[in-house]
């Protein structure tokens, strides 16, 4: 999530509200109001702005460099916490916005970029006011993720109905491990949660379960593979997520043609370059492989599940680095607010189009780098 640093703040409890640079009559409360001028704003939740001499009353202030007002937009979502910094945790322009339901998690991934909590305060009335302060109209992605969602039970299903609810025209997408979908009712459950346009990614590291297990830290590889039967039964859209390491690099053409003979009915399958954060760079050693030096895999495996309309996709992963046969298949999948390029990538013509680097993985990329200067 992005984040802005303030330059003061009087306030000493989080605060959540509703971007507006306009003025409104009722429920005032929703909304931080932003604004360089001079105000009086008592009535909103808070207000920003440069400068704290223009302000004239209210009771939480926060004050920002003035070029950085401009990071605001309309109808964004930001958490003014008490240390200063301001989250957005929703942000209008977004092509998709994620919900952390919790930290909590059943699996313990040997390169998992946020490693799970043991105990954590329920976010569960957090959400559900984010979730009331959407754009009602909102058509974009709305993502669930953690830790793992279905770690919180039926409280899912509450937060899973107030999306339907608030922004019934929005897709949403749930990243699970899939453990507890394979308990049939549980998988109902949300299944049946109304909304119209569900799919829900499990990530499958293998086709041989030991390896599997060993990458997630459990013994869990034939519940995962219940719960796509589950889903299929229920007719839910399936993704299948494959974060690529060195642990499973080699059998990439074989996990290909598994779920291609065990899974005809999922929806897409992408292929992960690793985000080196949390366990994956205290792991690094055990996990890094150069991405060019899996390529041929790769392109055989993708290219396998191309031919039999399986809709493979290949996710954070630079153009360069990929052979040219499958660089369509490469999405530019990474957030905004972490997605960087390298001093290599300068001058490249493909920048924009290519999905760059996790900030984290500035240190730890391809040794192949180029840039294109002509077609690519």
């Amino acid at each position: 999530m992005k984040n802005l640093i303030c330059k003061y703040q009087n306030y000493h409890t989080e605060v959540v509200g509703k971007i507006t640079f306009k003025h409104h009559l009722f429920k005032c409360n929703d909304f931080i109001f932003v604004s360089p001028k001079a105000i009086t704003t008592s009535r909103y939740a808070a207000v920003i702005t440069d400068d704290l001499s223009k302000v004239k009353s209210t009771s939480v202030i926060c004050i920002c460099e003035h070029n950085k007002l401009n990071e605001f937009n309309e109808g964004d979502i930001v958490v003014l916490g008490k240390n200063g910094v301001i989250t957005f945790v929703y942000e209008i322009n977004a092509t998709q916005n994620v919900i952390m339901i919790t930290e909590k998690c059943n699996h313990k991934c040997i390169m998992c970029p946020q490693p799970p909590v043991n105990k954590e305060e329920s976010k569960l009335s957090f959400n559900l006011r984010l979730i009331s302060l959407m754009d009602k109209k909102n058509k974009r992605e709305i993502g669930l993720s953690g830790g793992e969602p279905t770690a919180i039970g039926d409280d899912l299903i509450t937060i899973m109905k107030a999306i339907k609810k608030q922004c019934p025209n929005a897709p949403v997408t749930m990243l699970t491990n899939g453990v507890m979908l394979s308990n049939f009712k549980y998988a109902y459950k949300i299944a049946s949660c109304g909304i119209r346009d569900l799919q829900v990614d499990i990530p499958l590291y293998s086709d041989i379960p030991s390896i599997h297990n060993y990458i997630v830290g459990a013994q869990t590889f034939y519940k995962s593979v219940q719960a796509l039967y589950n889903l299929a039964q229920l007719g839910v859209r399936i993704g299948i997520r494959i974060v690529v390491m060195k642990n499973n690099c080699n059998r990439l053409v074989k996990l290909a043609d598994y779920i291609y003979h065990n899974f005809p009915f999922v929806s897409q399958i992408a292929f992960m370059q690793m985000e080196f954060h949390g366990n994956a760079k205290v792991n690094f050693k055990d996990l890094w492989v150069d991405p060019y030096d899996y390529k041929n895999e790769l392109k055989e495996a993708v290219l396998l599940l191309n031919d039999r309309d399986m809709s493979p996709m290949i996710y954070n992963s630079q153009l360069c680095v990929l052979p040219k046969e499958i660089r369509e298949f490469a999405i530019q999948s990474i957030s905004g607010w972490k997605d960087i390029y390298i001093p290599e990538c300068e001058g490249c013509i493909a920048k924009g189009k290519c999905a760059g680097f996790f900030e984290s993985n500035k240190q730890h990329h391809s040794s192949k780098i180029i840039k294109f200067t002509t077609e690519f």
